[in-house]
């Protein structure tokens, strides 16, 4: 199978183990297949399969430059005894809606499904062309990515991996997740800016030919980790597949039945690879996009038009902090039927403007596909009381957020259709939230001690995972300014 860019014509073409190693293309597009995939996904056989198994089968078709032996030895060492569950995720029915818990991975969080098959796929790609340089993981992270991301590529020969985040954007306990990680390859630098400049940036710094030269002069070539990353998302595409297959092995559902999916969505990768799982067969009535305060993809459903020219909010769902929704663009992409020069208008548009609209064609296809919806953060908080007063079951912010849009829309729609909340994260990684949202007191000292006075109010055991992080460890901050980001990424190559 062969990759373009987004943005670029077809005489632009790579191979997966390229395209994974690149990460982005040069003119600033996302790598997305140039055929893509219609294998014939057997949803009766998919029953029987382990998570494992799954994940060889969806991989095995789009990265067919892999053996099928080396990607059985990436997804075996993947998904082993890092994870809480020998499932790797579960699917949980609580207030009359399935919960899909994606965070028993070594960060907690969904973001561990695809992080640990990436550092060992760019680890097998780089044998597999004979690059002889050592490759720059260069991210932007919200939260999640950048503990998910250092904790995959920790040890890992012949990579580094830079992460800059917003500095007070993200929660104590994924800043504790991200500083109190040792490894030699390892770096997380605050900068004084929101989510959006640090993406911003570092697509600017992976544009900068000057300074890509000056990589590749000392053997030296930067990739990605984050959603933008071809290799980081068709891994999420797995969990779509499994959870629907679970839901028809225990008879919640018939062979063939629509389901919906309501996600909590920031840089739009997620809900992206359902998407996929849709294009790739699967039977997906609705895709429900859910946003927090900061809404810019719930207006642009509803109109049609993208505007990130609007107050920026810190929230209490931190990850999905997020104006500029990188993963969007693989979707208009197709939407548009691959014309990467009506794609390329409307990055400009947006990266000139601020804004751009879809023609009436695309939005009657994204009206066909999607929902969308938004939660504030007190409706956030009274998401999660309202889910634990009806059913003792505790969820994060973020699920909150997708728990409540799909309410709303249940509620507005009288869609009956049976729906997967993507629960994305463990609530022990916002205590503080949660255990607001459950006494209305605040906890007495954030981060790990309030994971402790959570976990003494919920009184239950803590699993191996949330253990390790309450583990002693020490850290301290770097903080730059978010235009001195090229700069400190020179000094830390010695460059």
């Amino acid at each position: 199978m062969k990759y373009r860019s987004t943005r670029a014509n077809l005489n632009y073409q790579l191979d997966a183990p390229t395209a994974i190693i690149q990460g982005l293309s040069p003119e600033g597009g996302l790598f997305v297949p140039v055929a893509f995939p219609h294998p014939i996904f057997d949803l009766n056989k998919f029953k029987n399969l382990s998570y494992q198994e799954m994940a060889k089968k969806i991989l095995a078709t789009f990265f067919d430059d892999f053996s099928n032996e080396q990607l059985a030895g990436i997804v075996d060492q993947s998904y082993d005894k890092q994870w809480d569950t020998q499932e790797i995720v579960k699917i949980v029915n609580h207030a009359d809606n399935f919960y899909l818990e994606l965070f028993h991975g070594p960060t907690l969080a969904f973001k561990d499904i695809a992080l640990q098959v990436i550092p060992r796929l760019i680890n097998k790609a780089i044998n597999i062309k004979q690059v002889d340089s050592d490759i720059i993981i260069l991210t932007a992270t919200s939260g999640d990515t950048g503990g998910a991301a250092m904790s995959g590529f920790k040890g890992q020969d012949h990579t580094h991996v830079i992460v800059f985040y917003p500095y007070g954007g993200v929660s104590p306990v994924q800043l504790r997740q991200m500083l109190a990680l040792k490894g030699n390859n390892l770096t997380a630098i605050a900068i004084k800016g929101n989510f959006d400049d640090a993406q911003s940036n570092v697509k600017k710094i992976f544009n900068n030919h000057e300074l890509v030269e000056k990589l590749n002069l000392n053997k030296l070539q930067f990739s990605s980790a984050n959603s933008m990353n071809i290799g980081r998302l068709i891994p999420q595409i797995v969990y779509y597949f499994y959870s629907y297959v679970q839901l028809f092995k225990k008879g919640n559902i018939r062979s063939g039945q629509k389901i919906n999916f309501s996600v909590p969505t920031g840089n739009f990768g997620d809900i992206l690879a359902g998407y996929y799982a849709k294009k790739l067969g699967l039977p997906i009535n609705k895709l429900i996009c859910a946003s927090d305060q900061n809404n810019v993809l719930t207006d642009f459903f509803k109109t049609g038009t993208y505007d990130r020219r609007r107050k920026f909010y810190l929230t209490n769902s931190p990850a999905m902090d997020i104006l500029v929704s990188s993963n969007l663009e693989r979707l208009l992409f197709d939407l548009y039927d691959e014309n990467s020069n009506e794609l390329a208008k409307l990055m400009n548009n947006l990266n000139a403007n601020g804004k751009y609209t879809v023609n009436s064609t695309v939005k009657e296809k994204l009206d066909q596909i999607f929902a969308a919806g938004f939660a504030s953060e007190k409706e956030v908080e009274d998401e999660i009381k309202r889910i634990y007063d009806k059913d003792r079951y505790t969820i994060d912010p973020h699920t909150a957020v997708a728990s409540f849009v799909t309410k709303q829309y249940q509620k507005n729609t009288h869609d009956k259709t049976p729906t997967i909340i993507v629960s994305t994260a463990s609530p022990y990684k916002f205590p503080e939230t949660v255990f607001h949202a459950l006494t209305e007191k605040e906890v007495k000292q954030k981060g790990i001690p309030a994971i402790q006075e959570l976990n003494n109010y919920l009184k239950e055991d803590f699993q191996g995972n949330v253990h390790n992080l309450i583990q002693n460890g020490n850290y301290q901050e770097q903080i730059i300014e978010a235009n001195q980001m090229k700069d400190t990424l020179l000094n830390i190559l010695n460059l």
